[in-house]
């Protein structure tokens, strides 16, 4: 159909049309909304999350042919690779990737013991790490790709601990840690695999609470919402919008850098 300003047949820049993308952590409460945003653009996800969740998704998101739901836990490095290798055989080698899976220990600072730091960011830290670099292996065969890391807020900047009121406590110290080797991890990649005509970058979401937490806790919810310019949580659809324009030819010069989605929380 001709572009309806333009009258042009050239496809949109920001087309996912015909484009494969791998989405880890697809079935969260962010990834939902990408994932959905990628299969709208034309894309073929493959959504990947631990146990049941893809698959639980898949079927309440009616996306037919567009999304192919997987199970997969990509703490299990070891299994990475024979995991790509996989999918590749059966979809090709994707377009585009988006990780968006991460962990969190849920203990206090005070609680929160080494092995607790270390579990956390092997899911965190290593596995995007070796998860990034068997796909970008791949993608480097075809001299294309975009690879697309989850960084956060928290990954720039410390809580604010007037925010956190029992129960609620602050942001957890390996969370923080981790998105900040996250962000730093996209710029090293975006380097790497430059010459090979990969690109890679991070997102950093600001306040993006779960439904559960804005609906009990609203008090809370009023304390984020006052450290934004916009003066509101951010909605998962506005995450996505980022995520497909860094996925898509719109975004072709656009490399080594993290973009921040938090309504100005992190300008002031």
């Amino acid at each position: 159909m001709p572009d309806a300003v333009s009258g042009s047949n050239e496809r949109s820049p920001f087309s996912l049309k015909g484009k494969t993308i791998w989405v880890a952590g697809g079935a969260g409460y962010l990834g939902q909304e990408v994932v959905r945003l990628l299969c709208e653009q034309g894309a073929k996800v493959l959504c990947i999350d631990r146990e049941d969740k893809s698959l639980i998704f898949a079927k309440e998101a009616c996306l037919g042919s567009f999304l192919a739901p997987v199970s997969f836990d990509l703490s299990d490095t070891d299994a990475i690779s024979g995991f790509v290798d996989e999918y590749c055989d059966k979809l090709g080698v994707p377009d585009g990737m988006v990780n968006m899976a991460y962990a969190a220990s849920g203990k206090s600072f005070q609680d929160l013991e080494a092995e607790d730091f270390d579990e956390a960011n092997h899911l965190g830290l290593t596995s995007t790490f070796v998860f990034a670099k068997e796909i970008g292996e791949m993608m480097a065969q075809n001299d294309s790709g975009s690879l697309l890391l989850f960084g956060s807020m928290y990954g720039m900047l410390a809580p604010d601990q007037q925010m956190y009121q029992s129960p609620i406590s602050p942001n957890p110290i390996e969370y923080g840690v981790g998105k900040a080797g996250i962000i730093q991890m996209a710029k090293y990649l975006a380097m790497h695999y430059g010459p090979k005509n990969i690109r890679c970058n991070s997102i950093s979401p600001g306040p993006f609470p779960n439904l559960k937490v804005q609906l009990d806790h609203p008090e809370f919810v009023k304390r984020l919402e006052q450290k934004t310019f916009l003066g509101r949580l951010g909605a998962a659809r506005e995450v996505a919008g980022a995520v497909g324009f860094l996925l898509s030819d719109a975004a072709s010069y656009i490399t080594g850098h993290n973009l921040v989605v938090d309504g100005g929380w992190t300008a002031w």
